[in-house]
């Protein structure tokens, strides 16, 4: 194989923010984060979602809104069209 053309390819340690899961896997991406796990240091990616916090992969049905959409839209729309009570 050719020298300089391939990404580097190395562990990673993801973090699901969801619910406060690390693990760690091979991979390309390129972060400036670093994590530690383990008592060693890694370059570090969030993540939103991951298997740990995923509703298929729990059974558990749950609403994930990171950047407020959801209420954005009650807002915006309010209740008109509603078939469901707002939870407070």
């Amino acid at each position: 194989m050719r020298d300089g053309i391939h990404p580097n390819y190395r562990e990673v340690l993801f973090h699901d923010v969801s619910c406060d899961f690390k693990f760690i896997t091979r991979s390309t991406i390129n972060t400036k984060d670093k994590g530690e796990f383990e008592g060693k240091e890694y370059p570090l990616v969030k993540i939103e979602v991951s298997a740990e916090s995923h509703p298929f992969y729990t059974g558990k049905h749950k609403i994930v809104d990171t950047a407020g959409r959801v209420e954005k839209f009650r807002q915006k729309f309010g209740k008109v069209g509603s078939k469901t009570s707002v939870a407070n």
